[in-house]
């Protein structure tokens, strides 16, 4: 009985060796056709938001690969770098021999993306470009990598939080003018299609360089020009010089948002990353713009 078992084991480790990966077709959110793996093993993140909502849907551990400045969560950190989101190095990512490579369309270059299916690796491409299309690509995600039902219960409780911030928002009638400011030299601000500007928005304020221009460029003078009621200060890694920043702003004590000490420095990361964190950075606005609907940043 010992040996008919041994023998039936090992045919079916054949068998499961030996048979073809199973796959499907999609169609991804740029509408390219792509044959991806029922169940990918190796997957590579070609954008560091990507890296998140492969954690935040439960495959964080599939992946073999992310972006160089994936680092969130923690352990994104110690995965194999393959080159920035848009300076991509083909010949590391074809070493890590990944069955799915996650892209984004706003970043990834397409002659990248070209290469990569040359060498029989497919790229699933996500293309967010505000709130709901963000939970659409957590959504999309999730379901690519069998986990519809997690990422379902994620967006689900990012629908309640903006909802939430909605509801309490919807009898407002002052909205105070913002300064989104993410670069220093130059001053840069952000225009209507990004991510900021959506959330600026849906928390209740005026986005004060709201135009076709996604990252317009000011001088400090067009800047006083707008009176903002509100600076914000989107910060990154030099912590120090946007501190500096700020204390230049508040020389300029005939500005709104200077007179009543309304500038603040917020984590980039929770505004300019299209997951789920997003709804946090919303949180946060909502609490500068609207204090007194929203005492503390958590709804």
């Amino acid at each position: 009985m010992k040996q008919l078992f041994s023998v039936l084991l090992i045919c079916f480790l054949y068998i499961l060796v030996n048979s073809p990966i199973m796959s499907k077709t999609v169609v991804d959110e740029v509408g390219r056709t792509v044959e991806v793996p029922d169940n990918p093993k190796r997957i590579i993140a070609l954008a560091p938001s990507v890296t998140e909502i492969v954690y935040e849907v439960g495959k964080g551990h599939h992946l073999v690969g992310v972006t160089r400045f994936s680092d969130y969560p923690e352990e994104a950190n110690y995965l194999p770098k393959v080159g920035s989101y848009v300076h991509l190095d083909l010949e590391k990512i074809v070493a890590l021999e990944p069955d799915l490579c996650i892209g984004i369309k706003d970043g990834n270059t397409y002659s990248v993306v070209k290469r990569l299916e040359q060498f029989n690796i497919p790229v699933y491409a996500i293309n967010p470009q505000n709130l709901d299309s963000v939970m659409t690509s957590i959504g999309n995600i999730g379901t690519l990598l069998g986990q519809g039902k997690r990422a379902e219960e994620l967006v689900g409780r990012m629908e309640q939080r903006i909802l939430r911030i909605k509801n309490r928002l919807d009898s407002v009638q002052k909205r105070p003018g913002v300064f989104f400011q993410i670069g220093i030299k130059p001053i840069v601000s952000v225009g209507t299609r990004t991510f900021i500007h959506d959330l600026i928005v849906t928390a209740g304020g005026r986005n004060l360089t709201s135009g076709s221009i996604p990252y317009p460029r000011y001088s400090r003078e067009q800047v006083l020009e707008l009176k903002p009621e509100l600076i914000v200060i989107s910060s990154m890694a030099r912590e120090a010089a946007f501190e500096e920043e700020k204390r230049k702003w508040s020389q300029w004590s005939d500005i709104p948002a200077v007179k009543h000490n309304r500038i603040s420095i917020v984590d980039s990361n929770l505004f300019d990353r299209p997951t789920s964190r997003l709804v946090t950075g919303l949180e946060i606005l909502a609490h500068l713009f609207h204090p007194e609907l929203f005492p503390s940043t958590e709804q």
